[in-house]
Parts: structure tokens; C-alpha cells; sequence
């Protein structure tokens, strides 16, 4: 990459190369996360091309058709990076394409960093079970050609390291508190109070069955996408009000709705959920494991759990201004520096 110094220092700008199988219109974290930063990234003078499964032809993947697989993405990478001939290359997920960027980048001696995002492993057992520990050390080894690799927290970074990977930095995750802001008289109609939600993907992993099978008064309020949608409301759909997945102020809105938020997942690194709820006002009952481990004070804004049904009612009690206090320490701007910063080689 030496000719790209000196064409970075004529023009000013440094250039950055995102690869992702993860992109709209996916919902998930991974996209929210570079929907956030991108544009921090951008207002601080750094050009920013994203590598993305819409660039390619592409395969629904087995057990997840929402989720979209590029074909042959190698030689089009190569030629990316080649002509762009960027000052940092970021690869952001374990996929087809966060492979393909790999192989080009050792090929070519391009310096990298990688970002592990998710337990793959565990989403991967959940469907195929027995796969785990084959699985863990194949995204082991993808991450140990990278000079780096970011982690949102210190637990998930005293784990990976138990675990054998190396070069672990620390990427802290934001949350828009100027967007998630509880509307107190959102144009919807009223709910039986109280209200619990649950928002998140309705995909295995992620448990919705858990909320769904809670004995809770008043609502229980469903909103998000997800290959189990249609057949979780089929099933639920009597005892539990199911919305479809929501975005921006809608999302918003039906929060405000909303009394607690239930996260019943277990194999998070973070939980950005998490945080958009209490930056409502709403309180976390979760389970006692990463992610909500990294951001629930229990007995302030949320409580952690093997028994949710408990819980959540518990956290009806707890201050909605607490909830919001605990969001408005995570900040997006903190998470662009850090990226600045972790970025291979370092562009600050």
C-alpha cells in the first residue's frame, strides 16, 4: 500500500474499505452499526466504500433466506481494492465476502483489520447442533491473519482470548439518544397496561419463544422481521399483539407504548436493543450473560435472569430516567474514535 500514502497525502482525504456480507436490507446489528458510524466517519473527512452483497449476484442462505450469499465475489474484491487502494481495510463479518477480502489481502500483503460482531458459532448450533467447537476454531482462524481484531467489550474480549484469538482491541458500541426518545403521546392506540415488548429479530437464536410463553399481565407487544415471523404468529398470536418489523420514529413510537423491554436472547456479544430500550425509558429484564451483563446495573435499570416472568415484573418498579441516564453514557462519536483508532494502519 505505499502508493496509496502518497496519493492520501495529495488529495487530504484518507480512504477506508468496509467489506460486509451483513447490509441493508438486512436488519440486523451489524448494519445498524455501520449505519451509525459511516456517516461520523464521512463528516470527519474520510472516504468511505463499502464492499456489499447487492455489488454481487447472490444465493438465499440455507435456513435464513434473509440473509443473502454473494457468488464468486474474489475477483471483484481484488479489483476494488486494487483501483481504490485504500489507507485501511476493515472486514467486517466472517461471511463470503470477509473471506474473500482475507484471501486478496494476504495475496496482495494489504494489512487488515477484522471486527467480530456476533457468536456465529452459537447461531450456527442453534440450527446444527454439534458444529460449535468446528465452527469456533474456523472463525478463529479467519480473525488470526488480521493485525486486529475489535470487540465491543472487555468480558467479550477476556473470552475470545480464553478462547485463543489474538491482537483483541476494544471497539465500545454507541447508542442514538436523539433518536430514541420515548413520545408520550404517540399517534397509536392505547395498550392494556402493563406493557412488555419484546423487539428484535424473530430468528432462532434469538428465543423469541421465551417472551412469547411468559405469563405477563396486560400486553405482550412484538415488533421486528424474521424468518420465524410468519409461524410465530400463527401460533402466539392470540395472547400476544405482533407488529411487523418498525424503523426510525415508528419504531420509536411503539416503544413509547411500552413499559419493559424482555430480551430473552443468550448468544449476544452486546445487545444493541438493549440500549435503544432504555434510551425509551424502559427498563432490561435479560438473561445474566453477555450483553446485558456489559450494560444492566441491576436494580436501577433492569434485572438479569433465569426466570424472565419474575423479573419483568420487578422491573416495573425501576425509574424510567435511570434507563435513559444509563443510554446516554453510550455515544457514537466515542465509537468513531475508537474505530479511527483501530483501524490497520492507524489512520489518526
Amino acid at each position: 500500500m505505499s502508493g496509496n500514502s502518497k496519493s492520501s497525502i495529495s488529495n487530504g482525504v484518507k480512504k477506508i474499505a468496509l467489506v460486509t456480507d451483513a447490509w441493508a436490507p438486512q436488519v440486523n446489528g451489524v448494519v445498524r452499526v455501520l449505519a451509525a458510524l459511516i456517516p461520523l466517519l464521512e463528516a470527519r473527512g474520510y472516504s468511505v466504500t463499502v464492499v456489499e452483497p447487492r455489488q454481487f449476484k447472490t444465493i438465499p442462505m440455507p435456513f435464513y433466506p434473509e440473509i443473502r450469499l454473494s457468488l464468486f465475489p474474489r475477483r471483484r474484491i481484488r479489483k476494488v481494492l486494487e483501483e481504490l487502494k485504500p489507507d485501511a481495510v476493515c472486514i467486517v463479518t466472517e461471511g463470503v465476502l470477509g473471506w474473500a477480502a482475507r484471501s486478496v489481502c494476504r495475496e496482495k500483503g494489504i494489512p487488515f483489520t477484522t471486527w467480530y460482531h456476533s457468536h456465529f458459532q452459537l447461531y450456527v448450533d442453534v440450527r446444527l447442533h454439534g458444529l460449535l467447537r468446528p465452527i469456533f476454531a474456523f472463525i478463529r482462524h479467519f480473525h488470526s491473519a488480521a493485525m486486529q481484531t475489535m470487540v465491543s467489550t472487555e468480558s467479550l474480549k477476556r473470552e475470545l482470548e480464553s478462547g485463543g484469538f489474538k491482537n483483541l482491541v476494544l471497539m465500545p458500541l454507541g447508542d442514538d439518544t436523539e433518536l430514541f426518545i420515548r413520545n408520550q403521546s404517540p399517534s397509536l392506540p392505547a395498550l392494556p397496561k402493563p406493557v412488555f415488548v419484546y423487539f428484535s429479530r424473530l430468528a432462532p437464536e434469538k428465543s423469541p419463544e421465551e417472551f412469547l410463553n411468559l405469563k405477563l399481565p396486560g400486553t405482550k407487544l412484538v415488533i421486528g422481521p424474521g424468518p420465524l415471523r410468519k409461524k410465530l404468529e400463527k401460533k402466539y398470536g392470540k395472547e400476544n399483539l405482533f407488529v411487523g418489523p418498525k424503523k426510525g420514529q415508528e419504531l420509536v413510537d411503539w416503544l413509547s407504548l411500552a413499559d419493559v423491554f424482555v430480551f430473552p436472547s443468550r448468544p449476544e456479544t452486546f445487545g444493541l436493543v438493549a440500549l435503544e430500550a432504555l434510551a425509551c425509558g424502559l427498563p432490561v429484564a435479560a438473561h445474566d450473560v453477555m450483553g446485558p451483563r456489559d450494560i444492566v446495573t441491576e436494580g436501577k435499570d433492569g434485572y438479569l435472569g433465569d426466570d424472565l416472568q419474575t423479573i419483568a415484573v420487578q422491573c416495573l418498579r425501576l425509574s424510567p430516567a435511570d434507563c435513559r441516564a444509563k443510554a446516554e453514557q453510550f455515544s457514537w462519536e466515542r465509537s468513531a474514535d475508537a474505530l479511527i483508532k483501530n483501524l490497520f494502519p492507524v489512520l489518526s
